[in-house]
Formats: C-alpha cells, structure tokens, sequence
C-alpha cells in the first residue's frame, strides 16, 4: 500500500521534489470555491461518500484531498459547532489528528498510490488489484479513531482495470460514514461507473496571483532559494500549475524547456540537430528532470491543438490523439523494461510530426 513510504525515507509517487508533499501542506491558493462546496455538503449532512478532485496536474488537487481527509477525521461530526462556523477546511498542524495523517498514523484513512518497488528501485506503472484490496481491508473493520474511515487514491489515473473494478465494487456499495477522495488528472478517462457515484469536482488552473503565492510558499517549505524575477519567470511559463513552476526553479539549466520550445514552434518540420541535443538531455539517471520537461511540453503542444486550430474537426483531431495515447503508452512501457529514452525521443519528435502534416491535411 505504501503508506509507510515517507516515514521509511522511500521515495514517494504523490510527491514533487523539493516541495513538501501534499498532506504536510497546510495552505491552500486559488480554490475557495472548491473547497466550500465540500465544506458545505458535510455542513448540509449531505455528504457523497465518493468526490472526484479533477483538473491538471499541479494546480493543488491532492493538497485540497488530504485538507479535507484532515477537516473530516478532525471534525467528524457535521453538527459541532466548530463545523458550523467554520470558514474553510484549515486545521491546525498541531492538532494531534494533523500530527497523525503527516506521519500515516492516522488508522482510518487508507492511501492507494503508486508502491515503489525496492528490487528495481522504481515506481510501480499503476496500482494493482491487490493494492486496492490490502488498503482497503479496513474498511471491513470498525472504524478505530471513531469517526470517518478514508480512502485517498493519488491518482485515480494509476487504476488499471482489474483496480478499478475492486475499487468501485467499494464505492457502491460503502459501509456508513465512508468517503473516497479520488485525485485525477484526466477524470474523463476512469470507469464511467466510477464516474456515476462520485460528485465531481474540478478545479482549475491557477490565476497568476494564487499561483505566485503558492509557489512561493512551497519553495520557502522546501528552502529553494528563488529571486523574485526567477520565481515571475517560472509562472509566467507555468501555464497555472505550482508543479510546473517548481520544476522550472529547479531545472538545472533549462536546456531542455528552451530548446523544445523552439522546435515545437517549427512543427511539422524538425530541426533534428536540436532534437538530438534534446534526446541527449534526457537520457540516464542525470537526465529525469529534463526528461519530465520533455513529456510536459509534448502533452501541453498537443492539448494546444485547439488553441492553435479553433476549427479542427474530429478528423483533424484525430493525428493528435493518437500520439498522446503513444506517449503514454511507450512512457509506461520506458518504465516497465528500462528502455532507450534517447530513441525514445526521437520517436517522439517524428510522431508529432506525422500528426501535424496529417492535421493540417485534413484541414486543407
């Protein structure tokens, strides 16, 4: 299940470094609205017992999950008139309950995320059906702290189908005061059965000045050392996620952001010099930050297409569609057999490519 994972110094799926990870994250920027819809269902008593938090990534979805798991397992009664009163989901760090959930201890809330296998020293590609089972056991049994017996699955994406069948079996059917807070990334993609019983939540990306904040705040947490006119750049080009920023700040040399901007520009003619000083970039252990900023600017050209096309059709869309669906793939498939990132790249670059010839073509 992992949940020791942090406590052990293992590395952790759910977590971006150098920011601390989402459940020791006690501020929340640029989604008031989001977190009072949940604040007053519990308020009303009409709590789903399965919410999905979707958006892209970075923006806060998994620090607004653990915030409420931490509201709910330190105020389980909706009628307290600590509940009643209050303005928003924040709970103090030193409450003991606070104290339990940053250090996994707390015995009734269940993580399910990506398990780091110690033998390959890598994180496993999805969470299994056993996962799903192990952490969820106790939900069979009564609930130990007295009050709401959780589950945070982070992300909901990482669900193969076996695990996601085991999880809705779950969701339908919930002992009482249950709730699952499912984090995802793509919420259009999991089981529309899943989709049917959980109350959907999406947030959105984050506006300059909550996303300025935000960052600011997890790079003094992780002691990343951030001139103003550095911290402005890395927003400017964030596209409204604080993940994004704080890679930005930590890229070592930003060889990799600079030069597939550039080469993205001039699709579908590539600039293959450029393109292999980028494979180069990415490949080996040194080379996982970089290869990060490569998978990110190929989704975010991609997910432009309609910004770029405003008239595409379903068979101009097509040519991107399938790329994205190859880059998840074959990233999974890296994963898996340690294969060659430097051909990898190269792939990449000839694919899209494809898709922008096959595009405009359609549009012509």
């Amino acid at each position: 299940m992992g949940v020791k994972a942090g406590e052990d110094g293992l590395p952790e799926s759910d977590r971006f470094s150098p920011a601390p990870h989402p459940r020791d994250t006690f501020q929340l920027f640029g989604h008031e609205h989001a977190e009072s819809e949940f604040l007053e269902a519990f308020r009303a008593g009409r709590m789903p017992q399965a919410w999905i938090i979707g958006g892209p990534p970075g923006i806060g979805k998994a620090t607004l999950a653990w915030r409420m798991a931490r509201f709910m397992a330190a105020h389980p009664d909706s009628t307290a008139p600590a509940v009643q009163q209050a303005r928003n989901l924040a709970v103090d760090p030193r409450h003991p309950v606070a104290r339990k959930i940053s250090a996994l201890a707390y015995g009734d809330l269940a993580l399910l995320r990506r398990e780091w296998v110690e033998k390959n020293k890598k994180f496993a590609t999805r969470i299994t059906v056993d996962d799903v089972r192990r952490a969820l056991h106790k939900f069979e049994q009564a609930a130990g702290e007295g009050g709401w017996r959780m589950a945070l699955i982070d992300s909901a994406d990482d669900l193969n189908v076996s695990s996601a069948n085991a999880l809705l079996k779950l969701i339908e059917e919930p002992p009482p005061r249950s709730l699952f807070l499912l984090v995802a990334h793509q919420p259009g993609r999991l089981l529309p059965t899943i989709r049917s019983r959980c109350r959907m939540l999406m947030l959105q990306r984050l506006e300059t000045p909550a996303l300025s904040e935000a960052v600011r705040a997890a790079a003094d947490a992780a002691e990343l050392r951030a001139p103003s006119d550095a911290l402005g750049r890395a927003c400017a080009r964030a596209d409204g996620s604080a993940h994004e920023a704080l890679r930005l700040l930590a890229a070592r040399d930003g060889v990799v952001d600079g030069l597939m901007e550039q080469v993205l520009a001039k699709l579908p003619q590539v600039n293959w010099r450029s393109a292999h000083r980028i494979a180069d970039a990415v490949t080996g252990r040194e080379g996982e930050v970089e290869f990060d900023a490569f998978l990110r600017s190929c989704f975010d050209w991609l997910a432009g297409a309609l910004r770029r096309n405003p008239g595409l059709g379903p068979r101009a869309l097509a040519p991107y569609a399938e790329v994205w669906e190859f880059l998840e793939r074959e990233t999974r498939d890296l994963e898996i057999y340690n294969l060659d990132k430097r051909a990898f790249a190269i792939i990449v670059f000839s694919r899209l490519a494809e898709a922008e010839r096959a595009a405009r073509a359609a549009l012509a």
